[in-house]
């Protein structure tokens, strides 16, 4: 009889993790739980589906469950939750949501990949109609539902990161009234200051008001509605909707149930091989704790790249491969109206904390060249060794051209590459594209000057 590999959770990092060893091994049988109605889905373009820019739900999807059992012999379950893990029995107890029945299923090896959940602030009202967590694709169904079936013209956005911002552009654009709450002095701490200061100066520009350095107090409801919000500072804001974005929390406590070791923020202990404490138990995404490629320390980097890759080498790994992850540099880019924001590998704290001596260098450079029409400046930082000049990190602001510059630095990082050699690079030049010295060559030359060995 075949061997059973059984997936809880089925989006990035579980039907990776399905889907490898699917293909290494076709003879495994693979069953996968799901406890939401969507599978494989971008959970990434969730503000785009609210803002319509993506027009239905369906199109986030890659696949349904027919089409996976069809397409790729994997058994997909929607609706069904995994309530306990026994890994002496090698059982699991699960819930049909739907049906409301109870079964259990025994596996041979399993993969948790349970993602993670929004933080719920303990304030009153947090659970009042017309207030919102965004994680889900039914959670995205539900905010795009009220905006469009009720009278929504203000809406209000607890929390200034990635995910917020995305939500305030999209809501804007909309034509709603919005306005960011941020608990922090200033917006994407992680970033250079002056960095910072520009996303607040575009998003204010764009008619997105922004309140920083407080923290929600309460919401306030009419019945169960929700009518606005007060602040720490005493300050209230009169809203139709809000969204609350303030950050997320790994769904360890099945595996904490089972007794699995876990660690930073409770997140599930895995080794490079994606295993946990059990020699029978994988896990991947969203849920685990990972390490960073430069420090090796311990890290909490919830990402959807970051899943896929640990989903595949899971799933490969069960099914006889032998492959390692190899760590992350946290790289991730996002848009905010007409500015893209990107960073990669160490900030200058966090290269200070883990122990570095390291410099910085800053450049402002045109994407193209400075006579060809329609250039737009990059604004590019680097973080490097002083002594050494390896580079630590990277951050940029800028066009739509930063992405493909970020994703260089991240390969430099990843290389352990210094600046005098990221300045050496022989990079592509046409004026429609990039200036004679690209800009990552300007910072490169910059950070040089500043290298105390050279």
């Amino acid at each position: 009889m075949g061997k059973h590999l059984v997936v809880i959770g089925g989006t990035a990092a579980g039907m990776s993790a399905a889907s490898k060893a699917k293909r290494v091994k076709p003879e495994i049988e693979v069953s996968v739980f799901e406890r939401t109605g969507f599978v494989t889905y971008g959970a990434c373009g969730l503000p785009y589906y609210i803002g319509d820019i993506v027009k239905t739900e369906d199109e986030l999807s890659d696949f349904t469950p027919d089409e996976l059992i069809e397409k790729r012999n994997i058994s997909t379950y929607i609706h069904h939750e995994v309530t306990k893990i026994d890994p002496a029995k090698k059982t699991l107890e699960l819930h049909n949501l739907r049906k409301k029945e109870c079964f259990s299923v025994s596996y041979d090896y399993l993969v948790i990949a349970t993602g993670a959940s929004p933080i719920i602030p303990n304030i009153s009202n947090i659970h009042a109609s017309g207030v919102f967590f965004l994680r889900t694709v039914e959670d995205g169904i539900a905010i795009k539902s009220a905006i469009q079936e009720e009278k929504t013209e203000k809406a209000l956005i607890v929390g200034g990161g990635f995910i917020g911002l995305e939500m305030a552009e999209q809501l804007s654009l909309l034509g709603l009234e919005v306005t960011v709450i941020e608990a922090l002095p200033r917006l994407l701490p992680f970033l250079d200051e002056e960095y910072s200061n520009a996303v607040k100066q575009v998003l204010e520009e764009n008619n997105v008001h922004l309140c920083t350095g407080t923290v929600v107090s309460e919401i306030l409801a009419d019945g169960d509605k929700v009518v606005g919000v007060k602040t720490s500072d005493g300050a209230t804001f009169e809203t139709d909707l809000a969204i609350i974005s303030i950050g997320v929390k790994p769904n360890s406590s099945i595996a904490q149930n089972a007794g699995l070791k876990t660690g930073v923020k409770n997140a599930i202990i895995v080794d490079e091989y994606m295993q946990t404490s059990d020699d029978s138990i994988w896990a991947a995404g969203d849920c685990v704790q990972t390490f960073n490629l430069i420090t090796k320390r311990p890290v909490y980097v919830p990402l959807g790249t970051t899943a896929n890759k640990q989903g595949k080498i899971a799933g490969g790994n069960i099914a006889g491969d032998m492959n390692t992850f190899k760590g992350v540099l946290a790289s991730q880019i996002t848009k905010v109206f007409n500015l893209y924001i990107a960073s990669t590998g160490l900030t200058i704290e966090q290269a200070k904390e883990a122990g570095y001596e390291v410099e910085e260098a800053k450049i402002i450079k045109m994407d193209k060249a400075s006579y060809y029409p329609g250039g737009k400046d990059n604004h590019i930082k680097l973080i490097f060794d002083k002594r050494s000049g390896r580079l630590f990190g990277a951050q940029a602001i800028g066009s739509e051209s930063i992405a493909g510059r970020i994703n260089l630095l991240a390969t430099a990082i990843t290389a352990g590459m210094t600046v005098t050699e990221l300045s050496e690079l022989d990079l592509v030049y046409a004026p429609s594209v990039a200036p004679v010295y690209d800009p990552i060559l300007i910072a490169a030359n910059q950070a040089k000057k500043k290298v105390v060995s050279l």
